[in-house]
């Protein structure tokens, strides 16, 4: 019996069976194992802003990414996608990423912002115009943080941190057996956008008492602004602005629909578009109706231009001027109203006048009272910032939450008191100081104003995104022709030969995460598979040797039994 198992293991080992298994098993293995990559996971992304203003750049000039995530932690950046929470983003590694010409850079921001901690906001704020300085070449993409996101970030920044390990071979090891994720995007390359058109529009309500009467006009900047066009909510500047003058026409034309009340004004609406792009919407229709009209409102008695800009907070509010108001004028009268009504009726406000001459040497103007000025017609903004530096007018983080109904309400009041003192001349008319004109049937509606707040949050209005046929233009003109008549649209376009602005496209793009081995894992696999196969070829050539050891080491166990 020992002799037929000793000759059976004889003829196996002589067969090519064993051969066959020993070569083709492990490539088949290798063959219908699971595929090293699958994806992840797909999420949205907000690009950073690419525009040029003025013939300057500005922004993230590259939309394409196609490259393996690391975190800032990670010693070698270079052609990385860098991944940064907001919570531990800085100016410094932001920095770094770019010195190492990183592939690309996603900041990862929560889903609910009014979760971060005001000092974090605060940073941010203050570092978003420094992003926006200088032109980039390298992609920089924001993304709302989810728990799959979540998730990769960690991974990542595992991986990342391994890299500073002290042992050679131990980082050689984490690299080999690491999960590494690739990001892609799914667009195409950014490129300028032609004919866009920004947006205004204008209203007006007709004086009682002839056609030569003086005119107030009332304007607002209805666009956001932001690091990321689509993340830019402006819901204070400049969406407290655009409530204001809302809720004013709805005011003054109850006022207007009655012959008793009816003033000896003209009042002149204007939702301006572009505001954050160095006022384009404003500039146009000045051009338009001082250049290219024979006759306008804007041409004849302007008693002055109030702008609305950033009321939905604070208690604290400036008249910012470019020239202070001689007496004895109507600015002045403005001024004067609208200092006594804050004594009367709101005493714990503080009010002042911020004089800053209009700089003309300057990129872009400070308000938006200066495109105005520099046409000689007499105008300010109303604001509660005291600088048009405040981080305030052109950040991400301006959200819903930014406003506070009760001082929105308090201002819109506020100036509405005074401009019906200055229109009906109350004070030279010896009306008592703290007279209240809007207040029962006439009172501010706080309802209105929620809704038009909620509504101007609820949806990024940057200029890239709000074209004439937008949602936003046609509610907006709706709004304005329920209480105003002669309701136009005015449009701007860039000249094609010497544009002051362009805006480029691919602002919002899909974002693939696919879960890949790294580099070196090929390599080591390849080594893996080119040692087994040499192992393979010295036993095939060496088959004799081989079957001979094999014969001494079994031959004498089968003889034992």
């Amino acid at each position: 019996m020992f002799e037929e198992a000793s000759e059976v293991f004889d003829n196996m080992l002589k067969s090519s069976f064993p051969l066959t298994i020993i070569v083709f098993l492990p490539a088949v293995l290798i063959l219908v194992s699971p595929l090293p990559a699958e994806a992840a996971h797909e999420f949205t992304v907000y690009r950073m802003q690419q525009y040029d203003l003025q013939g300057q750049n500005y922004g993230s000039r590259n939309a394409i990414l196609n490259t393996e995530a690391r975190t800032v932690e990670a010693e070698v950046l270079s052609r990385r996608c860098v991944m940064m929470r907001l919570a531990d983003f800085s100016y410094e590694k932001y920095q770094k990423a770019l010195r190492q010409s990183a592939g690309a850079v996603v900041i990862i921001i929560p889903k609910n912002m009014s979760t971060m901690p005001q000092d974090i906001v605060q940073q941010f704020m203050e570092l978003e115009p420094e992003l926006m300085a200088t032109e980039t070449i390298v992609p920089v993409y924001f993304a709302v943080e989810d728990d799959e996101l979540l998730s990769i970030y960690t991974q990542t920044q595992v991986s990342s941190a391994s890299q500073g390990s002290s042992s050679a071979a131990e980082v050689l090891l984490h690299s080999a057996t690491a999960n590494g994720f690739q990001m892609v995007t799914s667009g195409a390359q950014s490129k300028a956008v032609s004919d866009w058109a920004i947006t205004s529009l204008e209203g007006k309500l007709a004086g009682a008492g002839g056609d030569d009467l003086p005119t107030i006009v009332l304007v607002a900047h209805y666009d956001s602004f932001g690091v990321a066009p689509w993340l830019s909510y402006g819901a204070d500047s400049n969406g407290s602005g655009v409530a204001v003058l809302l809720e004013l026409a709805r005011l003054f034309s109850k006022l207007y629909s009655h012959k008793r009340t009816h003033a000896g004004y003209n009042v002149l609406f204007f939702l301006s578009g572009g505001g954050k792009f160095n006022y384009q919407g404003t500039k146009r229709w000045l051009e338009d109706n001082l250049d290219h009209t024979e006759s306008s409102l804007l041409q004849d008695n302007v008693a002055f231009v109030l702008c609305l800009d950033t009321l939905g907070n604070g208690d604290s509010l400036y008249l910012h001027v470019s020239k202070p108001p001689k007496e004895g004028t109507p600015q002045h009268a403005l001024l004067r109203e609208l200092q006594t009504v804050v004594s009367q009726q709101y005493p714990e406000l503080k009010f002042s006048m911020v004089h800053k001459k209009i700089n003309l040497a300057d990129d872009t103007l400070a308000w938006e009272h200066e495109r105005f000025g520099i046409r000689r017609l007499p105008a300010f903004t109303l604001s509660h910032l005291e600088s048009h530096r405040s981080s305030m007018r052109n950040s991400i983080m301006d959200m819903r939450t930014r406003v506070d109904l009760k001082k929105l309400s308090r201002n819109t009041k506020l100036i509405a008191e005074a401009l019906a003192r200055v229109v009906y001349n109350l004070t030279e008319k010896g009306t008592n100081a703290d007279l209240e004109i809007f207040t029962d049937q006439m009172q501010v509606q706080e309802d209105q104003l929620l809704s038009l707040v909620d509504w101007l949050s609820a949806q990024p209005r940057a200029a890239q995104l709000v074209d004439k046929d937008s949602s936003v233009v046609s509610t907006l003109e709706y709004y304005l022709s329920r209480y105003l008549k002669d309701i136009k649209r005015h449009f701007v376009k860039a000249d094609k030969r010497d544009p002051e602005f362009v805006f480029y496209d691919q602002l919002k793009q899909t974002m693939n995460a696919y879960r890949v081995k790294p580099a070196i894992f090929d390599l080591l696999l390849a080594l893996c598979i080119a040692a087994y196969l040499g192992i393979v070829y010295l036993a095939v050539q060496h088959f004799g040797v081989l079957y001979s050891v094999l014969r001494r080491v079994t031959a004498p166990r089968v003889k034992q039994h």
